[in-house]
């Protein structure tokens, strides 16, 4: 099909096309004016106990912390976690990021820091998502230790290195409109195409059936009586 037959068949068919990019203009208008949306991001790092010989606590951040932690992240990814921080009020869009915080030298996930983030409608429902999802992974970091009978004193705790805090996602609308008006304009096309090609046929077959039916059958001049074809 060379660009002369598109060209006509655009023409042919402009209702087609008009009709499609009316509904591609409503659907840039949530484009225009998006829902708001936040997103609260904190980060957690465990700390390994205050002992006489290690008095301060980020200097031991060890492996295995950062298998500690990681062996909880994915607890809370598994379905049974996603239902238990369903049951704790965590619903949407949230995640569980393990950090490197460290160099060169230092090899992935080494600093047992994990980065919490959550979207929510408004500011608040986003922080209280994150501050949930924090309370469910310090109680598994507790809870394992416990089940291993290590003494209070001796455990490693979950603290809050940044807060949690909120930010709305902007995101780029000439983008989202140039992405959306692509579309529109394809689809345009392509249904005036099919539309062109296709029920022109259909409607000629279905005039030919109509004529078929219509047509009186052949009487013979002498009786009048139909001739059998």
């Amino acid at each position: 099909m060379s660009p002369r037959d598109v060209a006509e068949a655009l023409l042919r068919r402009w209702y087609v096309s008009l009709l499609v990019l009316l509904l591609t203009a409503a659907a840039a208008y949530p484009v225009l004016r998006p829902t708001p949306v936040y997103l609260s991001s904190a980060v957690v790092v465990l700390k390994p106990p205050v002992t006489g010989n290690q008095p301060n606590q980020l200097t031991n951040l060890q492996p295995p912390l950062a298998t500690l932690s990681y062996g909880v992240i994915q607890q809370l990814e598994s379905p049974a976690g996603r239902e238990e921080l369903a049951s704790a009020g965590v619903h949407g869009t949230y995640q569980l990021i393990p950090r490197n915080s460290g160099t060169s030298a230092t090899p992935r996930y080494l600093i047992p820091s994990v980065q919490v983030q959550a979207r929510g409608g408004d500011p608040a429902a986003a922080d209280t998502a994150v501050r949930r999802i924090i309370d469910v992974y310090a109680g598994h970091v507790s809870d394992i230790q416990e089940a291993q009978g290590i003494a209070p004193e001796s455990r490693i705790n979950a603290s809050v290195l940044v807060t949690p805090s909120a930010a709305q996602v902007q995101g780029t609308k000439s983008r989202a409109l140039a992405g959306t008006a692509l579309l529109g304009g394809l689809a345009a096309i392509l249904g005036a195409l099919w539309f062109d090609r296709y029920a022109p046929g259909r409607g000629s077959r279905r005039d030919t059936a109509q004529e078929q039916e219509q047509e009186p059958e052949p009487f013979s001049r002498a009786g009048g009586v139909p001739v059998a074809g």
